[in-house]
């Protein structure tokens, strides 16, 4: 045997962290002063010291039902016994079938189809896939522009951070997919500051549309994406009437509007989408994180009729559309999502969300006045609590308070100098009072 071979057959020191390369992670931050969580709960997470961390985010926006929710934990276990993959090129299994049905029932009406993915980001570029196949096949080739919007996350893929607009998820990877332009954000802090939910100024802001129309020709757009509520970049809102405008002004010049609700979906605002609280429906939708509580990756584009039907036309067995994954509708993702809608019903948990939101907005808002907040917002389980900067060192203020938050027994996350929350939907009263009492708790003792 070469001595290469004898070398790959030994062992690898369990404790050397450097291997692994961390996504989103300050790594040699993070090795010298690892935090590694070995187990979790409903609500808590384990240290590998031994401590509780009651979770604030939801995992990362995901685990809406908590954590090894027995259903879940039981049906993904009877799968994977049963059967552990099955390819969804010209094959199927009977729990895709169910799932997707069970799904479009959920959905708001008129978004009959979904196409599975493994996460959103995988989701956004099928979904601007999709709005550029369905021009094209209705005879509309030369509307091949994405409208995104600043300060958007749409995913790490070419064609989620091309219209996305988060600057640091852009400028090191060249410059993206061509043809692509950006609606100004909404985030407008001079008359918004301090917003228990919807803020009243700024619905105008969706009729800069109208100047991006004006600058190519609507002949040449294909779709706008846009977060109803925008999660990554700090929980920026939709001001009033503003996803109505959008929508109208989509309507008005044929354009496609996405609406990723990655984040938002599956209970997070107190319904069961974004769309159903605005009452608004795009035509086609991005989902992620809680369509499987986020204990198998998986996610899916769900997409009108008017759009599927233009694609069901010519010979049946000549493949509609060139687009999937390997790992599409996958067996495992597929039992876990599920059970994962069993739970939520079962519970009322995409609901819930409205029922202690009002507790959540006022814990939150309870904050304004500790040392470094300049601003709150919330909408639902989401919460953010915005911090002044340091001179010269942006981003430092917040992550200090994530680590001291880490330290008290508490998850949060960052962007930026912005703190975001977003519990799981079981999150207690008494839990949330302790979230945010810790959180207060730390904005006090950082620099």
């Amino acid at each position: 045997m070469p001595p290469s071979s004898a070398a790959a057959l030994q062992p690898a020191p369990t404790n050397n962290l450097d291997a692994f390369w961390m996504p989103f992670t300050a790594n040699r931050q993070f090795k010298n002063a690892p935090r590694l969580l070995v187990g979790a709960k409903d609500m808590h997470y384990t240290t590998a010291d031994g401590r509780q961390v009651l979770d604030g985010t939801a995992g990362l926006w995901c685990v809406n039902a908590g954590h090894a929710r027995p259903k879940i934990v039981e049906a993904v276990q009877r799968q994977v016994a049963e059967l552990d993959y099955a390819p969804a090129f010209q094959m199927g299994h009977p729990k895709a079938f169910e799932f997707a049905a069970r799904l479009t029932a959920l959905a708001p009406k008129g978004l009959d189809h979904v196409f599975f993915t493994n996460s959103g980001s995988e989701a956004v570029d099928t979904a601007l896939k999709i709005a550029l196949a369905y021009q094209k096949a209705r005879g509309e080739g030369g509307r091949f522009r994405l409208i995104g919007r600043e300060r958007g996350y749409h995913g790490v893929g070419f064609g989620g951070i091309s219209v996305g607009g988060i600057v640091t998820n852009r400028k090191t990877f060249g410059p993206g997919l061509p043809g692509t332009d950006h609606l100004r954000h909404t985030y407008d802090r001079e008359r918004n500051a301090w917003s228990r939910g919807i803020p009243e100024h700024g619905a105008e802001l969706a009729d800069d549309l109208e100047r991006l129309v004006a600058l190519h020709d609507a002949s040449t757009i294909a779709a706008v994406i846009v977060e109803p509520v925008a999660g990554s970049t700090g929980v920026v809102l939709p001001p009033k009437g503003y996803l109505e405008r959008l929508r109208a002004l989509c309507d008005k010049h044929g354009l496609l509007l996405i609406f990723d609700e990655v984040i938002t979906g599956f209970g997070r605002l107190g319904a069961p989408f974004a769309a159903d609280w605005f009452g608004v429906t795009p035509d086609i939708m991005v989902t992620a994180k809680g369509i499987t509580n986020g204990v198998v990756p998986m996610g899916a584009a769900f997409v009108s009729s008017k759009i599927y039907d233009v694609f069901m036309n010519g010979p049946e067995h000549i493949i509609e559309l060139f687009h999937g994954y390997t790992y599409s509708a996958h067996p495992l993702a597929c039992a876990a999502g599920l059970a994962t809608l069993d739970t939520y019903a079962e519970e009322g948990l995409l609901t819930r969300a409205s029922e202690v939101g009002e507790r959540f907005a006022d814990a939150l808002h309870a904050l304004k006045g500790l040392p470094h907040v300049i601003d709150i917002r919330n909408i639902g389980l989401v919460g953010a609590v915005e911090l002044e900067p340091i001179e010269g060192q942006p981003t430092k203020r917040a992550f200090s308070a994530f680590l001291k938050a880490y330290e008290k027994g508490i998850m949060i996350r960052t962007t930026g100098d912005i703190i975001a929350m977003s519990p799981p939907l079981i999150i207690s009263e008494a839990q949330i009072d302790e979230l945010v009492g810790t959180l207060a708790d730390v904005l006090r003792e950082i620099d």
